[in-house]
């Protein structure tokens, strides 16, 4: 039901791309951060094709994350929890799920994954190299990156004080399973201290 209202919300989706330039100063990691912005995710469900959009707000407190799906006008659909060895959903409605995995959990739940131990890195413009060391990505880089099975390409970038940071990132999973398809535009980004 909760899926159904999500996909009768359906808003456009557009994303803003930076002409000025952008600041060259140093990206840093942060474990503590807020954003918000848009999300529009398309997947098969029962071999059909499906699609949804909305919104979302990502607070990350070290390895503890908190995610909030909303409809396009701002009702929320979904909250995730999630902590070391833990995940959780509690849906509009009332009901909660509980996993150990985020991906399998809201892919039960939704009908599609939420890369959440890759978003961790992603969202702040980093990758995992071979050796699992972050990695910076910087804004003239075009191709298409891999990771945690996922395909991700940076689109768009934003400045934010004297750094650039991600603006719109895609990503996408095509397995004999299933072919999802996420996009993630950014609008508010702040790093806590």
């Amino acid at each position: 039901m909760q899926r159904r209202l999500f996909l009768l919300a359906l808003a456009f989706t557009g994303a803003c791309t930076t002409t000025l330039p952008l600041p060259s100063g140093t990206r840093t990691y942060r474990s503590d951060v807020r954003l918000g912005g848009r999300l529009s995710v398309s997947y098969r469900a029962a071999g059909k094709p499906e699609s949804l959009q909305g919104k979302f707000s990502w607070v990350q407190r070290g390895d503890q994350i908190d995610i909030e799906l909303l409809t396009p006008l701002g009702q929320t659909i979904a909250r995730i929890a999630i902590a070391p060895g833990r995940a959780r959903i509690e849906q509009s409605g009332g009901e909660v799920r509980e996993a150990a995995s985020i991906d399998q959990l809201t892919e039960q739940t939704l009908g599609w994954a939420l890369p959440v131990n890759g978003l961790r890195f992603w969202l702040q413009g980093f990758m995992r190299d071979g050796r699992g060391q972050l990695v910076s990505v910087t804004p003239d880089h075009s191709d298409t990156l891999r990771g945690d099975g996922w395909k991700l390409r940076y689109v768009s970038w934003q400045a934010d004080g004297n750094t650039a940071m991600p603006k719109r990132i895609d990503f996408m999973r095509d397995t004999a399973q299933s072919e999802l398809a996420l996009r993630v535009v950014i609008d508010r980004w702040q790093g806590e201290e």
